[in-house]
């Protein structure tokens, strides 16, 4: 089969590999319909993580089953799947708390950005449709298996809640799904932190009320005076920085919760001004397996359409003009399809 590779920073290339195979009776092997590219995967692209070695790339993922190991049987061959970027066996207490993402058998997808792929733990970490759906569903689904269910655990997090005013920083693609998110769990008021005329007008259409283009100090300041002085009820971080988190935590009101998803990256927290601040703070690697049937009910029914985050389709091939178009802002995000 054909895959991406990251030789180093700025360095992916489409090449052949290894077909995947079944190595664990838990296991299955899809081939996939379409995969793209993370704002996550930009940090290797940029050098922000080391690659000490080339290996594949992706952990974004829809597609039909084309095989199962011996001990699967919730999914069968010929079936449309969808899972998450972190497998599970969603029996563990992990699972069962309602924490996949944290399963004790997890493993981290990584290799999606190929025409197959094995998935491991597939027994608990992939949910079949009724029927395979219509490919214009394809896009939404697939942010399901990441960015919408970052979003939404951003949202839950934050302790979202109906009539509340909620903040967004960062206008990526889990940002954008994170509005979306906001608006589903009953947010009265969604303000999103963007600068870029095209996210900003994606982020209204999800369902932002305000948009503040100003960062740091600045944007924390404007967030003070849109909320008389207090701060936002749930604030949404979803881009990893340290700017990002300071600005989150400081835009938060007294008893305010700040749910953060984006990877953090030289992020340190004080532990004064967190205590004096009564901002309850939580975060990590989203447990989209516990969303999963919801999300891709919702996406389905027409209700909620995050495939919207996918600006740019591409054959699979050209995978490395995605990386590029990302992290030069020319797209939010990259479709890639084999």
């Amino acid at each position: 089969m054909r895959g991406a590779v990251i030789h180093a920073p700025g360095d992916v290339r489409f090449e052949t590999l290894d077909d995947p195979k079944i190595l664990q009776p838990t296991d299955a092997v899809i081939r996939t319909a379409v995969t793209c590219v993370c704002g996550s995967d930009l940090w290797p692209w940029r050098g922000l993580d080391a690659t000490e070695e080339a290996h594949p790339m992706g952990h974004e993922y829809v597609g039909f089953v084309e095989e199962v190991g011996s001990g699967v049987t919730a999914v069968r061959p010929g079936q449309f799947v969808v899972g998450s970027f972190a497998t599970s066996d969603n029996t563990c207490a992990n699972c069962r708390n309602g924490f996949q993402s944290n399963c004790l058998d997890r493993e981290f997808m990584s290799t999606c950005q190929a025409e197959y792929v094995r998935i491991p733990n597939a027994q608990g970490t992939l949910v079949a449709t009724d029927e395979v759906p219509g490919e214009e569903f394809w896009p939404g689904l697939l942010a399901v298996s990441d960015v919408m269910g970052t979003g939404w655990w951003a949202a839950e997090a934050a302790e979202v809640r109906p009539g509340s005013t909620a903040v967004v920083v960062g206008d990526g693609a889990v940002g954008l799904c994170a509005v979306i998110a906001a608006k589903e769990m009953g947010a009265e008021r969604i303000i999103a932190m963007s600068r870029h005329e095209p996210r900003q007008k994606l982020a209204r259409e999800f369902g932002a009320t305000d948009i503040v283009t100003e960062r740091g100090d600045e944007g924390v300041a404007r967030i003070k005076e849109m909320t008389g002085g207090i701060g936002a009820d749930s604030v949404l971080e979803c881009v990893g920085t340290a700017q990002a988190m300071r600005q989150a935590l400081r835009s938060a009101r007294p008893g305010g919760g700040v749910g953060f998803v984006g990877v953090p990256h030289e992020v340190a927290v004080d532990g004064q001004e967190l205590f004096f601040s009564h901002v309850g703070l939580r975060g990590g690697p989203a447990p989209v397996r516990r969303y999963l049937p919801d999300l891709i009910g919702r996406v389905l029914s027409g209700r909620i359409d995050p495939g919207k985050v996918f600006d740019l389709t591409l054959p699979l091939e050209q995978v490395a003009e995605g990386y590029r178009a990302m992290d030069e802002r020319r797209a939010i995000k990259a479709l890639l399809k084999p």
